[in-house]
């Protein structure tokens, strides 16, 4: 045992240790999300879709809009401008524009819950899949929405329905790496500019019951109120390729979506998510309901099956694919939000599935 000018060098080491994981932890500051002024309802579109059909949607496929569990979503145009066939030029053009109108709103209101200013942002991390942005839509919003020029920019694309768990993991990593940056992680995905008016194939029609419009904005840092950021995995599934992702062809992007995912979800999922938890310390009938990732309602259920202890199943994730569909990377954070308001203690598990194959698993310490 040792003394230095009266210190006790045992309880210092033990001090120092402790303050550097307070300095160490990635904290959750505050969420916010967005969805475009326009609307549909699911009977709407089924109504759309089918007078594109000579004789109307086969039974078979009219089925998938009854069985999707959504009852509306938000898009960033009116109904009739997707009935023109719009190229790929223009939809691209939309997507920049109303983009940058969704994370400008996410932005302003994930700072306000923070209590920060733009210029308090080092780093903003931008996940998104729908829509091609050189220089990225954060880049071009330094100026207009107060950012200090010298903040550093992350684009992330091509995590698709996954990016929302992946880029929490992102940037809880950066926080990890310099617990002084305060970081900003934008999510916006445009899915309805990638409708095809011509594509009537059981995945054109499954891409039309399913995907919507919205963002999502979460600001991160290493003090602070909110929540800790504890483990996150992901793994990628090696010839999966055409389970999900976008073909490029002279129209743009055209929807990969080959495999039964629920299927997929009872036998290679849960085997990950029961790792993630075992590896952890977790038991999985102690949980509370996760924020999942709402691919479609088949996916909700294989996913409820896993959770069989929760006796509600998964409410607050069939609420928001109800409300809004399908959303892509920003879906999981619309569960969140309306999680972190509900009275539950112990970690929160978050899950999403997406291009890759790739699952994705994060843990939020209440």
């Amino acid at each position: 045992m040792f003394h230095i000018a009266g210190f006790h060098i045992a309880g210092l080491c033990l001090s120092l240790k402790a303050a550097q994981n307070v300095a160490m932890a990635a904290i959750l500051n505050a969420i916010a999300t967005a969805v475009p002024e326009f609307s549909i309802t699911q009977s709407d579109v089924w109504a759309r879709m089918a007078s594109l059909v000579p004789g109307g949607i086969p039974a078979r496929l009219s089925t998938v809009y009854e069985n999707a569990g959504i009852e509306k979503r938000h898009i960033v145009q009116a109904a009739d401008a997707y009935m023109d066939g719009q190229d790929w030029t223009t939809r691209n053009q939309i997507y920049l524009q109303e983009s940058e109108k969704l994370l400008a709103k996410v932005t302003a209101d994930a700072l306000d819950k923070a209590d920060m200013e733009a210029g308090d942002i080092g780093t903003i991390i931008c996940v998104s899949t729908t829509g091609i942005a050189t220089p990225s839509v954060p880049s071009q919003m330094i100026a207009s929405s107060g950012f200090r020029e010298d903040v550093m920019i992350v684009p992330l694309f091509g995590y698709g329905c996954a990016g929302g768990v992946m880029g929490l993991q992102v940037a809880r990593d950066m926080v990890l790496a310099d617990p002084s940056r305060k970081i900003l992680l934008l999510t916006v995905e445009l899915c309805s500019l990638a409708f095809r008016i011509g594509d009537l194939t059981k995945k054109g029609i499954v891409s039309t019951a399913l995907f919507a419009d919205g963002a999502s904005g979460c600001v991160l840092s290493g003090s602070g109120n909110g929540l800790a950021l504890g483990a996150f995995t992901q793994v990628t599934w090696p010839g999966t390729r055409d389970m999900m992702g976008w073909d490029i062809d002279e129209q743009g992007l055209g929807l990969v979506l080959a495999r039964d995912i629920p299927s997929f979800v009872r036998k290679e999922f849960s085997p990950v998510i029961d790792a993630f938890l075992s590896d952890n310390g977790i038991i999985k009938n102690t949980l509370s309901e996760p924020a999942c990732h709402p691919g479609g309602r088949k996916v909700i259920e294989a996913l409820e099956t896993y959770f069989n202890h929760l006796p509600g199943g998964l409410p607050a994730t069939r609420e928001v694919l109800a409300k809004y569909g399908n959303m892509s990377a920003p879906t999981v954070h619309f569960v969140m939000q309306e999680l972190l308001q509900q009275e539950a203690s112990g970690p929160l598990l978050l899950t999403a599935l997406g291009p890759g194959f790739t699952g994705a698993l994060g843990l939020l310490e209440r």
